[in-house]
Formats: C-alpha cells, sequence, structure tokens
C-alpha cells in the first residue's frame, strides 16, 4: 500500500528494529473532535503504542495524541484507549493472532485518507538482541555495496 507523503501523519520507525511485521491491516480510528485536530497537525506519537483485543473490540492503547491547543475544556485525555474501527472477522483474526505466544500487534502508521485518519498496523513477533544486531549489520553491508558498487 503506497501512501503520499502529505498524507502521512505519523509513522513508528523503531517497530522494524523491534519486530519482525508478518502482515499489515488497515483500521480506522474512533477519534474526539480535539483529537482529530491534533492528529491533522500531526502531535501523535507512535512509538510506545500496541493494539490489545477486549470484549470482541479492537482498541490502540498506549498512543499519545497531545492535547489541543484551542480545546481548552473540552480537551481530551493524551493516552486514552482508542477504538480501532475493524470488521468481525478481523478483530476475529487478530485475536487468535494475540493468543499465540511472543506475537504483538502495532501500530505501524497513522495517516488520513478522503479525510479520515486511518492506522496502519503490523502483526510482528519481537526480535532477539542478536537478531536486532544481525539487521544492523545486514544493513550496513548493502549501503557499503551501494556506496562502493552503485548498485
Amino acid at each position: 500500500m503506497k501512501q503520499k507523503a502529505d498524507n502521512l501523519i505519523a509513522q513508528n520507525k523503531k517497530a522494524n528494529h523491534d519486530y519482525f511485521i508478518k502482515d499489515t491491516l488497515e483500521a480506522g480510528i474512533a477519534l474526539t473532535g480535539t483529537e482529530i485536530k491534533s492528529v491533522r497537525a500531526r502531535r501523535i506519537n507512535l512509538r510506545d503504542g500496541y493494539v490489545q483485543i477486549i470484549n470482541g473490540s479492537a482498541f490502540l492503547e498506549n498512543v499519545h495524541i497531545s492535547e489541543y491547543k484551542e480545546g481548552k475544556r473540552y480537551n481530551h485525555d493524551p493516552l486514552r484507549s482508542r477504538r480501532l474501527l475493524l470488521h468481525k472477522r478481523e478483530i476475529a483474526r487478530l485475536a487468535g493472532i494475540q493468543a499465540q505466544q511472543g506475537m504483538t500487534i502495532i501500530p505501524l502508521k497513522v495517516y488520513l485518507k478522503h479525510g479520515f485518519a486511518k492506522v496502519l498496523i503490523g502483526v510482528g513477533r519481537g526480535k532477539k538482541q542478536y537478531d536486532k544486531r544481525q539487521t544492523i549489520k545486514k544493513r550496513d553491508q548493502d549501503r557499503e555495496i551501494h556506496r562502493k558498487y552503485g548498485i
């Protein structure tokens, strides 16, 4: 899925470093009025976020959306749980994945699509420390080959 650069709001760059991403899925987010204004102002942080399935509903947890400066008393809690808008069969599939040992569901990107905020969630398995070192080593080798031979 290719996004325009201007529609991309936030990206979790740490996700590919910490997880082997096996599958991705697009979901809508249920936001309040001040939250969507903060998202459009790019005041969102996905770094420590994850998705949790509770009672047949998917929730985006630990994603920080800053308070809207002009919101005053109508502002939201920056770390509140936000419901993800998915079909029942997609939630059931994610619940089965979440039940597996070592699998986690994390937000990868937040972007606007036809005026609505969407989140790209990824299903991944956590990397061990030696996996992270191997990834860094391979990236450095590829960079060196590209620099040396211009491939």
